[in-house]
C-alpha cells in the first residue's frame, strides 16, 4: 500500500507564491509519473502537471510560465512550484502517483488534497 501525504496548502494574494509538496511512503518498489491536478467548486478535476521519472514535465496551459513541478526520487517527493498565482488557481489541489508496490503491477494513488485559495 502506498500512502500519499500532501503540504505546503493556504491562503495567498494574487501574484503570491506558494510550494506544494506531496511525500509517497509504504511499500514502494518503484514510482512512475507523479503530478498534480486541481478541484475547484463545481468543476472537474484537472490536470496541473505532471512529471516522469525520467523528468519530462507537462503542464496545463493555464499554468505555463507560472508552475513548476519537479520530483526528489531519493525522497519519494513531488513538488509544485507555484508563482503569479490568480484568483482563478483558487481549488483543491491532489498530489496523484503511479506506483508499483510488492507486486508486478503498477497502481493510481491519490492524495487527499490540499487546499490552495487566491484572493484579489
Amino acid at each position: 500500500q502506498v500512502h500519499l501525504v500532501e503540504s505546503g496548502g493556504g491562503l495567498v494574494q494574487a501574484g503570491g507564491s506558494l510550494r506544494l509538496a506531496c511525500a509517497a511512503s509504504g511499500s514502494i518498489s518503484s514510482i512512475g509519473s507523479m503530478g498534480w491536478y486541481r478541484q475547484a467548486p463545481g468543476n472537474q478535476r484537472e490536470l496541473v502537471a505532471t512529471i516522469t521519472n525520467g523528468g519530462s514535465t507537462k503542464y496545463a496551459d493555464s499554468v505555463k510560465g507560472r508552475f513548476t513541478i519537479s520530483r526528489d526520487n531519493a525522497k519519494n517527493t513531488v513538488y509544485l512550484q507555484m508563482n503569479s498565482l490568480k484568483p482563478e488557481d483558487t481549488a483543491v489541489y491532489y498530489c496523484n502517483v503511479i506506483a508499483r508496490g510488492s507486486g508486478l503491477y503498477y497502481y493510481e494513488y491519490w492524495g487527499q488534497g490540499t487546499q490552495v485559495t487566491v484572493s484579489s
